[in-house]
């Protein structure tokens, strides 16, 4: 059911952001950090951080597309002390995908999130989410795959708790991730007829320097209470 003081598409995902930090605060969540997915999450993220008090860093996950079908995601890998590949089996069986497309995959994945991290973080080192409350945001989800390989890794990090904040998903994506977080707000769940993207009024693809520039304004103090 979507809650009918939503707007009918969200402004942005600034406002997006704002929305969700609403029913963040009704959550009290302790010591939290907010992991962004870029690059949409990121202008999400941001709202929430602010409006928290909490220190704002980057999960960085990878689908691993099929052979000749790259935007049908085969799997994803999340880097961690562990790295984490997460397979969509019924994909894999179906387009006939190797464990050599699966390595090659997640190499070019691991590779691709270094550089990420380099590009918008730097020499910065990722906030240490042992025992907060992590706060896990993009700007939509699709099928879930990638978030759901992003959240296996990140409980590998023993936060105390961890939370999937969304402005909107499909309801069989959000009943996937289920196992995998502790608490899941989605504020408009939908069959994405027009995709993540129908949902906003303004969703411009963002660029490097806007999340490098999101980044850097983002005050990150250690982590403390809501506001």
């Amino acid at each position: 059911m979507i809650d009918p003081r939503l707007p009918v598409l969200f402004p942005s995902r600034a406002e997006a952001g704002r929305l969700l930090a609403d029913r963040l605060v009704e959550l009290a969540p302790v010591r939290p950090v907010v992991l962004a997915l870029p690059r949409g999450g990121v202008a999400v993220a941001s709202e929430i951080a602010r409006r928290l008090r909490a220190p704002l860093d980057l999960l960085l996950v990878r689908k691993i597309g099929a052979p000749m079908q790259p935007e049908l995601a085969i799997g994803a890998v999340c880097n961690g002390e562990a790295p984490i590949l997460v397979i969509n089996e019924d994909i894999l069986g179906l387009v006939g995908a190797t464990e050599q497309d699966l390595a090659e995959g997640r190499r070019r994945g691991l590779a691709e999130i270094a550089r990420r991290r380099a590009l918008y973080c730097g020499d910065r080192p990722p906030v240490d989410v042992a025992g907060c409350t992590a706060i896990v945001v993009d700007d939509g989800i699709a099928t879930g795959a990638t978030m759901r390989a992003g959240l296996m890794a990140l409980r590998r990090r023993r936060p105390q708790e961890i939370v999937l904040a969304v402005p909107v998903a499909p309801p069989e994506a959000i009943a996937l991730l289920r196992s995998e977080a502790d608490h899941i707000i989605c504020l408009r769940e939908s069959h994405l007829p027009f995709g993540i993207g129908g949902h906003y009024e303004d969703f411009h693809q963002l660029e490097d320097d806007e999340v490098i520039a999101l980044l850097r304004a983002a005050e990150a103090p250690r982590p403390g209470g809501a506001a």
